[in-house]
């Protein structure tokens, strides 16, 4: 199966810094869901990208294809929820990945 990169903007740059009580609260269903897609195995890496001036979130799936990858990300309650964020989806040819 390929992998994707979704690459998910938040609604302002100074998020999550100044997240408002209701966008807490999405984010932990945000956090919910995609501690369950980690366990049934589509997602491999979910968490926070700090860059300076600059927050965005990582999730690093593995589907069927690029169409299965935009479902996960549109499945997502912080998209469904119309608060602002939105992903972008790349590609990963390649991957390697460490060994248990």
């Amino acid at each position: 199966m390929p992998y994707f990169l979704l690459r998910l903007t938040p609604p302002r740059p100074s998020f999550p810094f100044d997240a408002t009580e209701t966008e807490k609260a999405l984010f932990s269903e945000h956090a919910a869901y995609w501690i369950a897609q980690a366990g049934e195995g589509r997602a491999i890496a979910v968490g926070p990208v700090f860059e300076p001036g600059n927050t965005w979130g990582l999730a690093l799936v593995e589907a069927a294809d690029e169409a299965a990858a935009e479902a996960l990300g549109a499945a997502d309650p912080v998209i469904g929820a119309q608060a602002g964020f939105a992903y972008a989806l790349a590609p990963v040819p390649s991957l390697i990945l460490r060994q248990p």
